[in-house]
């Protein structure tokens, strides 16, 4: 018996990124299957939860996340650049925007390929981890690498049906808020949702009462 589990899961998340290893461990001491489920980040499916009304939100974040990380042994800095680009008069996403609609569609692709857990860790690291220019050089192909899939053939295999990424990404916006939750990390079991990097304990529970652990 397996189950499968939904990640849902932003490039832009710093609390994405800190899930990275407890998905890692879910995948390699149960029997789960864990699909990655890459979302737009809020900021952009929903531009006014970053608003100056409620700079507080983003505040907090700055404050907690890197203590999170330096409590789990993780890297940490903000990313630059950031993969959202954000009007600092306005704090809005701008609507050109580079790096993010890339970010999770390759996110995408490698879902596909069967690496997706692999690949966001990889290349969140790489973005939260403190890699300058993250998007520049060789970063991204060695991430992908390392994660033990190609950048050159997920680039071929996005351009050739752009469209059907960017409908898998709405499908996984709407999925999420069909689980019963709108940020991430969220991990989906049996329609479940677990939000947060910090419940990956619980999902482990939920797993241990299945019988799944190898």
């Amino acid at each position: 018996m397996s189950v499968v589990i939904d990640l849902f899961f932003s490039f832009r998340s710093p609390y994405s990124y800190l899930s990275t290893p407890g998905a890692l461990k879910i995948k390699e001491q149960y029997f789960a299957e864990i699909q990655l489920r890459p979302v737009l980040p809020l900021a952009v499916r929903q531009p006014d939860f970053f608003s100056p009304e409620n700079l507080k939100r983003g505040a907090y974040i700055l404050r907690d996340w890197p203590r999170r990380a330096e409590m789990m042994g993780m890297p940490h800095a903000w990313p630059r650049p950031d993969p959202i680009v954000t009007d600092m008069e306005t704090f809005q996403a701008t609507e050109e925007q580079p790096y993010i609609y890339r970010l999770t569609h390759l996110g995408v692709e490698a879902n596909r390929q069967g690496r997706g857990i692999e690949y966001a860790a990889e290349v969140s690291r790489l973005i939260f981890g403190g890699t300058e220019n993250w998007d520049q050089g060789d970063h991204l192909a060695r991430a992908a690498e390392r994660a033990g899939i190609d950048l050159t053939a997920m680039v071929s295999a996005i351009s050739a049906n752009p469209k059907s990424y960017a409908n898998e990404v709405e499908m996984n916006q709407t999925n999420l808020e069909i689980c019963g939750h709108w940020g991430v990390p969220t991990f989906s079991l049996n329609g479940e949702p677990y939000f947060g990097h910090d419940r990956v304990d619980s999902v482990c529970f939920e797993l241990d009462k299945l019988g799944l652990r190898r």
